[in-house]
C-alpha cells in the first residue's frame, strides 16, 4: 500500500479510502490510485486486514444439505449478492437440522472470524438453536420463526397462500383443498394460515387438510385420494413438486387438469411452465429476499445495530392453464 501511495503521490489513508469505497475520494485521485494499483499488480491482503480488523470479508451460512428448490435458489442468490458486495461465502451444510448440528456449524463459523452469520433455518429444531448463538455475533436469520424478535427476512408465505386460494376461488370453485408441506416448516405452517384465512375470509367451508411433505411422490399419493372425492375441484399445493404429482394421479384417474380440477402450486420452479398443463404458481422473489438479508446484517457488521428487525417479501402470482372454472 506504500508503494501504491508513493507512485499515485498520495497518503497511504488514501489507498485504503479508495480501496474501501470511501466516497471523500476525488475522481481524479480515485484515478490515479487505481492506475497505480493496477501498474504495480497489487492486491489487498485479506489475511492482514483480517488481524487489523478482527473480521474477515467472508460471511458463514447454515443450511440444510438439501435439494429443495427454494432453499438452493436463495442460496445462490444470496452468494451473488454478498460477491456484490465484496464478501465471499462459506457454506456450512448439516445433514440433521437440530440444536447440536446447528450449534456446530456456528463454531465453525467464529472459528474462522466471518464478518457475519446467515442461518437459512426453516424448522422449529433450527431456529431454537439460534438463540445459543453469543451476542455481538452479527446474525440473520431466513425462513426463521415469524415469532422470535431476531433479525430475519422471509417470503410472506401467509400472503401467498391467500393469494393463490383466492386465485382459484375467484374463479369459480366452492372451496379449495390444501396439499401441505411438512408440519414442522414454518414456511409450510404460513401457507396453511393463508389458505384457512382465504376460505374463511370468503365464507365458505375449510376442508380438511391434506398433510405431506415436499416431494412429487406425497403429492401423487395425495392426489390418488383427491382424485376420487367428486366434491374435490380446486387444489392448492404447498410447492411445485406436491403440484406435479397431484397432476399425474389426477390423469391417471381421468381427472382432466383444468376441466375438471384445477391446481395452483408455490415455487415457480423453472419447469413449472413445462408441466401438462402448465402450472400455475406462486412465484418467490428470491434475489429481494438475499438483498434485504445482506443488508440487514451489513448493517450489524458495519453499524453494531442489532435491533430486532424484520423483512417480509411478498411473491408474486403467476398464470398459467392449471386453474379455470369449475364443471357446471
Amino acid at each position: 500500500m506504500t508503494d501504491v501511495a508513493r507512485l499515485a503521490g498520495v497518503s497511504h489513508q488514501t489507498v485504503s479510502r479508495v480501496l474501501n469505497g470511501h466516497p471523500n475520494v476525488r475522481e481524479q485521485t480515485r484515478l490515479r490510485v487505481r492506475a497505480a494499483i493496477e501498474e504495480l499488480g497489487y492486491r489487498p491482503n485479506k489475511a492482514a486486514r483480517a488481524l487489523v480488523t478482527g473480521r474477515t470479508q467472508l460471511i458463514g451460512v447454515v443450511a440444510a444439505n438439501s435439494t429443495l428448490y427454494g432453499p438452493a435458489s436463495l442460496l445462490a442468490a444470496f452468494e451473488l449478492a454478498a460477491a456484490e458486495a465484496g464478501f465471499a461465502v462459506s457454506l456450512k451444510r448439516v445433514k440433521v437440522l437440530d440444536r447440536g448440528s446447528i450449534a456446530e456449524a456456528v463454531e465453525h463459523h467464529r472459528d474462522q472470524r466471518v464478518a457475519g452469520i446467515v442461518a437459512i433455518a426453516p424448522t422449529g429444531s433450527a431456529n431454537d438453536a439460534l438463540a445459543d448463538v453469543p451476542a455481538g455475533v452479527p446474525l440473520v436469520t431466513v425462513d426463521g420463526d415469524p415469532e422470535r424478535p431476531t433479525p430475519m427476512v422471509t417470503v410472506d408465505q401467509t400472503a401467498g397462500a391467500f393469494d393463490a386460494t383466492t386465485h382459484l376461488l375467484e374463479a369459480g370453485h366452492r372451496t379449495v383443498w390444501h396439499v401441505s408441506g411438512p408440519p414442522d416448516w414454518f414456511d409450510a405452517m404460513g401457507r396453511v394460515r393463508g389458505w384457512q384465512q382465504a376460505l374463511e375470509a370468503a365464507g365458505v367451508e375449510v376442508p380438511p387438510l391434506v398433510a405431506a411433505d415436499w416431494s412429487a411422490a406425497a403429492g401423487y399419493r395425495a392426489g390418488q385420494m383427491l382424485a376420487r372425492m367428486p366434491e374435490v375441484t380446486g387444489v392448492f399445493a404447498a410447492n411445485d413438486h406436491l403440484a406435479l404429482g397431484i397432476l399425474r394421479a389426477m390423469s391417471e384417474r381421468g381427472r382432466r387438469v383444468p376441466e375438471e380440477v384445477s391446481v395452483v402450486g408455490f415455487d415457480d420452479v423453472p419447469e413449472a411452465a413445462y408441466f401438462i398443463p402448465p402450472l400455475t404458481t406462486m412465484r418467490p422473489d428470491f434475489d429481494a429476499v438475499a438483498r434485504e438479508t445482506l443488508g440487514l446484517l451489513l448493517a450489524q457488521i458495519e453499524g453494531g445495530d442489532t435491533g430486532p428487525k424484520r423483512r417480509t417479501i411478498a411473491p408474486a402470482l403467476i398464470t398459467r392453464n392449471s386453474v379455470a372454472a369449475p364443471p357446471a
